[in-house]
């Protein structure tokens, strides 16, 4: 029984960590943590073999986060809109084959985006490599040269990411000033201090 001012016992210990008549285990246990992340590995391996020389991940667009807090920030969405692509010179149905993401769902709700994305497009066509669908068959238009296709290397890591904004301040683009913010906000933040015994001083010597 509880003496004084204290908490009432409600403790669960109700969770059974051994296999038993009554039923299985109660608990799960984690103890293939790190058999599983091996195999992840080998599974990501094993992807990027078959799939080479094609790169792992699909190219994205940017994106602005949702509401107000956090609209401010860019990162990569799911993928590109119909409009986007069609501005670029692209179908839908071309753009899968050679690793773009698509959004038939997405909008474009401003001008800024869309230009933004298009030339994201535009930039990933200028290096894209298309090899032939045979190996042997003649170039055909769209498809990259002989030299290109043999030189080409499997890409890992995020196609075309997203640079964070430079914060550093250049001093030589901030103006110079004759006369300190600072020292205008100093000086005026005293002289209100001091105003009403300026004032009684006055009153004293009339």
């Amino acid at each position: 029984m509880v003496k004084h001012n204290n908490i009432i016992p409600n403790i669960h210990c109700k969770k059974k960590y051994c296999e038993s008549s009554r039923g299985p285990l109660k608990v799960k246990l984690s103890l293939n943590q790190a058999g599983k992340k091996k195999s992840r590995r080998l599974a990501r391996a094993a992807k990027a073999a078959a799939i080479a020389p094609r790169p792992l991940q699909l190219l994205r667009p940017a994106v602005q986060c949702p509401t107000q807090r956090y609209s401010a920030k860019t990162r990569l969405g799911k993928g590109f809109t119909l409009e986007e692509l069609k501005a670029a010179g692209l179908t839908a149905r071309y753009a899968r084959t050679v690793g773009i993401a698509i959004d038939h769902r997405r909008t474009n709700k401003c001008a800024e985006s869309l230009a933004k994305n298009v030339a994201r497009l535009e930039e990933y066509k200028s290096k894209l490599i298309v090899f032939p669908k045979k190996r042997l068959s003649k170039v055909k238009s769209g498809d990259s040269s002989r030299e290109e296709c043999k030189a080409a290397t499997q890409f890992t890591g995020t196609i075309l990411p997203l640079g964070k904004p430079a914060h550093e301040v250049v001093m030589a683009d901030v103006p110079e000033q004759e006369v300190s913010a600072y020292t205008q906000m100093r000086v005026a933040r005293q002289e209100t201090r001091i105003a009403g015994y300026r004032k009684s001083v006055a009153n004293r010597k009339e």
